[in-house]
């Protein structure tokens, strides 16, 4: 990347051959990457967990929809961010070039411990479970799972080291037929399924709105939507960024709303929220699709499943590199991860990095201990990151800015305020997993001293 001091200190970037791939993604590929990232188990499974803490059909579908706004509030907010700074890294480059060096690095830091290196476990496991499913009752992700799992990641890192081409037709091929497959799951569901409307005006005997309940429901909703931010990780390999960043974030976060928002229509539909609220609670899309058109339809419902984590799995192992290469690039990271394939243009040493580091985790099983407490940091990340719209405005109000988010300051203050509430909220009542999230981002420190002491 050949930089150029830009006003007040921030750098202007232009996009050369040294950068990872060539700007051929086009704006379709980018939206499908985008959808794939934030659609994967948890719109088929959270919804049983909201049930059993609301009892209430109407307020569900209400905090599916508050969900999905927020999270259009963000994609509006990163929308700016990602066309005034097109560059390789996202979050990394927008928090580097606010804040400085040091909060850029954490959160690179982070993506590779958590955001993404644990997600892609986690998921690659789920993918097993389910995949186990689809050929038997239990989903036991025993050495088998792990297998199913480590073939998963390594194919799908396989693909995206071949080349631009290769990735995004396998990430096309894969959102595609998962928004298909959504629409056929909705449209048979309300068409030739056997629900009742009458279920959407039934709430449980148990049903409460309580603030703590609302808001531990809230939290699912929002954690099945987050990724709608990874446009920015691949935004040099795009074409026309400035230009196309902001409409690839709106309509793919949009889409996103609309599957969820259907999803769970149908499956209020299919059952009163009492049978959703019932043990097992996770399984909500196979337990819909059983009540629907039978017991045989559950294994159906488990490959669609299936499906979504394989994109989503997709889209991590190629997003999630870029920030690692970029963070070498800057003399921040093993300079060994700065290296592109010559042939391909694929940072490959990177993205073999983060995959190395998610079999690790399949292997221990320690992906789950991660998961468990990664919400709240990465929630303060996303603090920080809408919070570098202000900074930004202030430290460089000469910045080309193609897109400026709209409602501001109201906007991106009230997103700030909320995400920086839920981890105050967590610290709180979770204090000992909020802690231990804390733990991990700062045990990136001694590794950011080491490099900035090698520069």
């Amino acid at each position: 990347m050949i930089q150029s001091k830009g006003p007040a200190g921030v750098h202007a970037s232009h996009t050369t051959r040294h950068e990872p791939g060539k700007p051929t993604v086009t704006w379709f590929t980018a939206a499908c990457l985008l959808v794939s990232n934030i659609i994967g188990g948890g719109v088929f499974t959270t919804t049983g967990f909201m049930a059993r803490e609301l009892g209430d059909p109407i307020a569900i579908l209400a905090l599916w929809l508050i969900g999905g706004l927020i999270a259009l509030a963000g994609a509006l907010c990163y929308a700016e961010l990602g066309a005034a700074l097109p560059r390789a890294g996202g979050d990394y480059v927008y928090l580097r070039e606010a804040y400085g060096p040091l909060l850029g690095f954490l959160s690179g830091w982070t993506s590779l411990t958590i955001g993404f290196g644990a997600a892609v476990a986690a998921s690659s496991v789920g993918f097993a479970s389910y995949a186990l499913r689809t050929i038997r009752a239990d989903g036991d992700t025993g050495w088998i799972g792990q297998g199913i799992a480590l073939a998963l990641l390594w194919s799908m890192t396989a693909v995206h080291a071949s080349g631009l081409g290769a990735g995004g037709r396998l990430q096309r091929s894969l959102t595609s037929a998962t928004v298909l497959a959504i629409l056929v799951f909705v449209v048979g569901g309300l068409i030739g399924g056997a629900g009742q409307w009458t279920h959407l005006s039934e709430p449980a005997p148990h049903a409460s709105m309580r603030p703590g309940g609302l808001l531990v429901a809230l939290i699912f909703a929002l954690y099945c939507y987050l990724g709608w931010n990874v446009a920015g990780y691949i935004a040099a390999e795009i074409d026309d960024p400035p230009r196309t960043i902001p409409s690839i974030l709106i309509a793919g976060t949009t889409t996103v709303l609309g599957c969820y928002l259907l999803l769970n229509l149908v499956y209020l539909y299919a059952l009163p929220v009492t049978a959703l609220a019932q043990e097992p609670v996770l399984p909500v899309a196979e337990k819909v699709a059983a009540a629907l058109w039978g017991p045989a339809s559950a294994r159906w419902a488990a490959g669609l499943i299936c499906m979504a984590i394989a994109g989503g799995v997709s889209a991590m192992v190629w997003a999630g590199p870029r920030i690692y290469w970029a963070m070498a690039k800057d003399g921040l990271f093993l300079p060994w991860a700065a290296a592109v394939h010559p042939g391909s243009g694929i940072p490959v040493r990177a993205l073999v990095l983060q995959s190395a580091w998610a079999s690790i985790l399949i292997l221990t099983g320690t992906y789950e201990q991660i998961v468990v407490y990664s919400g709240f940091v990465l929630v303060g990340f996303t603090a920080l990151t809408v919070g570098a719209l202000f900074v930004l405005r202030r430290k460089a109000p000469s910045l080309a800015r193609p897109y400026l988010v709209p409602f501001y300051p109201w906007l991106p203050g009230l997103l700030m305020t909320g995400a920086a509430g839920l981890v105050g909220y967590g610290l709180i009542v979770r204090p000992m997993e909020s802690l231990l999230g804390l733990g991990t981002v700062l045990a990136g420190l001694p590794l950011y001293w080491l490099w900035q002491k090698q520069r």
